[in-house]
Parts: C-alpha cells; structure tokens; sequence
C-alpha cells in the first residue's frame, strides 16, 4: 500500500545566477515533498501533470529514480510548468512563473495512509478544485497535511487568497508554513497568532520555519522550539519541503499517519513535536548546504541526526 500520496504540481525550476549559464532542475513544492519522501525510503505517489516535453521528462525522471510512483488525470497536451529561479548573494531565492494547472478528478489505484497538499496545486483554478476534492475524499482513511508555499504572483487578489488557504487549513490535520508565508498572509499578525488561528480551524499541529533561526510547532496545548542547525548554504531552494518531508516520516516513524491515528496525532507530546523539529531541521539544514532541490535520503540524514 502506498504510504504517502502527494497532489500537486511540478515545475521546472531554471536556476539563473548572474554570470553563468541558466541550469533546470526538477522542482515544484508537492514534487519536492514527494521526492523527499521516496528518498526517506516512504512508499510514495504523486497526482501531478507533466508535459510531453523536455522539462517534463527531466522531472519525470529525476522522481522515478527516486522510486516516485507517478500519477496523472489523462490529460495530454499539457505543458510542464516553468519557473526562472534568480539566486541572490547570499543564496536567497526569487521565481518568475510560467504555470497552468488543470487537474481533473480522478479515481487513485492507490490506498494512501496520508495525504499531502501543497502550494500553487491546492488554491490555483481550476485544477485545485480537483485536489481539494480527492483530499477529502480521503481523509477518513488517511490523515492529510498541507503547506502554502505561498506564490504571490500566482496566487491572486490578496483576501481571496486568504480564503483559499484558509479552506486547505481547515481540511488538515498538519500544517506547515514558513514565517515569509505568514508574513504574506497575515502582515500586522504574529506567528504564534496565527497558529492559534489555525489550530482553531481544526489541524492538531502547525509547524512554522523561521530561516536561520530554527522552526516552531504549535498544538492546542504546546508550543515547542527547534534548535536551529548550523550549516553553510548554498542556496534555499527546496529547504522548506525538504523539512515537510522529513517532518511526515518522523510523524510516521510515530505511528501518527492514517484515519486511525487522528486522535493520537491530536495529542503530541512536546518531546514528539521536539523530534520532529530536530529531524526536519536537520533535512533542510543539509539541502541548503547543496545547490537545488536535493535533500538527504535516510542514511545520510541518519548519520547528521546522529
């Protein structure tokens, strides 16, 4: 059975640093989740479209030999979705996109134990009315997480956003932002605001990356720190979805995914939510000391944890 199923697009990201050559590499948020999760040795699907292109046979075959179990709603004649990634001094990053998402409904050959969604696939018409329909459909068997990756160029009127964001929210058990996304979403609002109204409209846990300075978790009931992990960077492209993966399968090592583990999931601890900061930290932490979207697969981030 398929452990882990993600929805949402993939994107080629065109790395462009002043001086050298463009170079591609396979990217979008939901893949990147995807990806990170085979790495970790997780039974994982992607719903996704790719075009019959160059850059969709790039990602496709940057997932698949990751062991990505690949799945698409039919469609041809789509193209794969580009983004011109600009990298800063400092490694900072900047994306002009170029994305059509027309997801349609699909019945899954998949029984998944969770469920992800994330970014431009899960508020952008007219394919995110296919993705919140299939997430919850799902979710008494699976439990479901999301990630806004927030794309203010692509993700319209500022309140309408707010709305659709909101909508995914309150349809997850796992929520995780970073401090930018919040900054965005809810500018006179502070983090821990926030949380607390999320957590209201149902998640049990939001976790919020904070750059160089670590990560939070929220619960009703908790709120725990991670402990930033030092390391040189390269670049931060992939950072955050290299945490979201890392922080589901530390949430499965748990026991914590699947219908059945939603009252559990509802009642970490702040030792669980300490692990699961620490183990996405170190995820991330190792990504952007590396160009691209390329997180650590189990041994490596076995041996930095340890």
């Amino acid at each position: 059975m398929t452990e882990f199923l993600v929805i949402g697009e993939c994107v080629a990201d065109i790395v462009r640093v002043p001086g050298r050559p463009d170079v591609p590499h396979p990217g979008g948020s939901p893949a990147n989740v995807a990806y990170g999760l085979a790495r970790l040795e997780r039974r994982t699907a992607l719903l996704t479209q790719l075009g019959e292109d160059a850059a969709g046979e790039l990602i496709g075959d940057h997932l698949r030999k990751a062991g990505v179990d690949l799945l698409d709603d039919g469609q041809r004649g789509v193209a794969t979705p580009t983004a011109v990634v600009t990298l800063d001094g400092d490694g900072s990053a900047s994306y002009d996109f170029s994305v059509g998402w027309t997801l349609r409904p699909v019945l899954l050959p998949v029984a998944p134990r969770h469920v992800h969604l994330g970014s431009i696939g899960a508020v952008c018409a007219p394919g995110a009315a296919a993705v919140l329909a299939m997430a919850e459909r799902l979710r008494p068997y699976a439990t479901v997480s999301y990630d806004p990756n927030v794309r203010p160029a692509l993700f319209g009127e500022h309140d309408d956003a707010v709305a659709r964001v909101e909508e995914c929210v309150a349809l997850a058990d796992v929520v995780k932002a970073s401090d930018e996304d919040l900054a965005w979403l809810y500018p006179h609002a502070s983090v821990a605001d926030v949380a607390a109204r999320w957590l209201e409209m149902g998640p049990a846990a939001v976790f919020v990356t904070l750059g160089a300075k670590g990560a939070v978790a929220h619960t009703r009931t908790h709120a725990v720190t991670g402990t930033p992990v030092a390391t040189q960077v390269a670049d931060t492209v992939g950072a955050g979805d290299s945490f979201m993966s890392a922080a589901l399968d530390a949430l499965a090592d748990l026991g914590l995914t699947g219908g059945d583990a939603r009252t559990a999931l509802g009642e970490l601890d702040e030792a669980a939510l300490a692990r699961v900061l620490r183990q996405a930290g170190t995820a991330a932490a190792l990504t952007v000391s590396r160009p691209g979207a390329n997180p650590p697969d189990r041994a490596e981030l076995a041996v930095a944890l340890a």
